[in-house]
């Protein structure tokens, strides 16, 4: 998802159209490279009991996906495009200095650039070979709603939002204008367990999916999810919570503004031993690409920080790995002069740290590939700034936060509600 924004946000600056294309039957384009048999249909006469070896794939194969994706790569490579070592699903294609790119889901294709002679001979080539549908401007892709908006574009679920309020039977009339309450610590060894865990799991689920565009829901989802092999019923009310934010937010999503100069910038921040059960450290960042958040992420650590300079190093580490692969994809896309990218943090002591190339003895326990930071320091990939806290994007991929504070870095994160919460469901 974060190549899509990236695509959007390059296209709406650029004022490129973005297209989109579905395959028809695609997975039965796919040619099977090894012996695959199948037992003859019931109905069709087979007094030998004969079976059928396959040369192409069929819907319901394991291969189907994969041999559908090589075959639809090799016609494009035909076509002069290349493959993005960066993202797979990604083909560019330069010419006379004019960008071509074409993003791949699956059966849904997204086609981009400046040349349109070359994007309708792209079209004509792929409806002679597969038979496509071309469904015209981009306005709908995986789930996400896509508006034209005054310099813009604005980036939605409101339907699919609609749909898991619908489906999930609970009363989410009440308001809630935080995703979680404020101040809230849940742990494995609360209250009793939740009756129906399997109701758990799919609304988490949903709302995982539902991260795609809102930022604002990602430290309350990757929260909830820790438990969802034996959720109890604190986590359920929990739940409950996210869901009333959702249903009085429903028409919240990202604005991907059109900016005179493409700048990378980073936020990166953590809650030190935040998690009650195995006091690890939360990470969180968010990329912006001139204004727009393209990436962003709320992570629970993988070890025990000894101090809160050691917890922000480790989400430095993460935020600065974010970076390097989206500055190698904009690079492909045909951005360059990226770098150096402002990585911000509210902590600086951890940016000393970053900075200062001599180990000492507050910093040699700390795991080598943390200083992966350090390392795109020296190379002038990042440049570590400080930033207040009250200013830190990231902030609220950490923790929960107050109601205005929560208002205040959305608004800043480049978030929007075009149409008006509904009064009740």
């Amino acid at each position: 998802m974060a190549t899509v924004r990236c695509l959007i946000a390059l296209a709406v600056t650029k004022g490129w159209t973005i297209y989109q294309l579905d395959i028809n039957n695609a997975f039965l384009h796919g040619e099977l490279t090894e012996e695959v048999y199948m037992k003859v249909p019931d109905g069709v006469p087979n007094p030998e009991n004969k079976v059928c070896r396959l040369k192409k794939s069929l819907y319901g194969l394991k291969q189907a996906s994969r041999q559908w994706f090589a075959k639809l790569t090799s016609e494009l490579l035909h076509l002069g495009f290349i493959q993005s070592k960066n993202d797979y699903s990604l083909f560019i294609k330069t010419q006379n200095q004019t960008h071509t790119l074409v993003a791949v889901y699956v059966d849904d294709i997204l086609i981009t650039g400046l040349n349109h002679s070359e994007i309708v001979a792209l079209k004509s080539h792929l409806h002679n070979k597969f038979s496509i549908k071309d469904l015209g401007e981009l306005s709908y892709f995986l789930g996400i709603e896509i508006s034209r908006v005054e310099n813009g574009v604005f980036l939605t679920q409101s339907k699919f939002t609609r749909e898991l309020l619908a489906d999930c039977g609970l009363d989410v009339s009440k308001p809630a204008k935080t995703p979680l309450p404020v101040k809230l610590k849940l742990t494995n060894s609360s209250d009793e367990p939740y009756t129906d865990p399997t109701q758990y799991r799919c609304l988490v689920g949903k709302l995982n999916f539902l991260t795609h565009t809102r930022p604002d829901l990602s430290f309350a989802v990757q929260t909830l999810s820790q438990f969802m092999q034996s959720p109890k019923l604190s986590h359920f009310n929990a739940l409950t919570h996210l869901l009333r934010y959702v249903a009085h937010s429903i028409g919240q999503g990202i604005y991907i503004q059109s900016s005179s100069q493409l700048v990378l910038r980073a936020y990166c921040d953590s809650d030190w031993a935040a998690c009650p059960d195995t006091r690890r450290s939360v990470t969180g960042y968010v990329m912006l690409l001139g204004t727009s958040p393209i990436s962003w992420k709320s992570k629970k650590q993988s070890t025990i920080s000894r101090s809160s300079s050691e917890a922000e190093y480790r989400a430095m580490a993460a935020a600065a790995s974010e970076i390097t692969w989206l500055v190698r994809l904009l690079k492909e896309m045909g951005l360059s002069n990226l770098q150096p990218v402002q990585l911000r943090c509210d902590n600086q002591s951890a940016i000393h740290i970053a900075k200062n190339p001599v180990h000492h003895e507050r910093t040699k326990h700390i795991e080598l590939d943390c200083h992966f930071t350090r390392d795109k320091v020296l190379e002038g990939l990042i440049d570590l700034t400080y930033v207040p806290t009250a200013d830190q994007l990231a902030d609220m991929l950490t923790k929960v936060l107050s109601y205005p504070q929560h208002s205040e870095l959305i608004s800043k994160l480049g978030m929007l509600q075009l149409e008006p919460p509904p009064v009740r469901l």
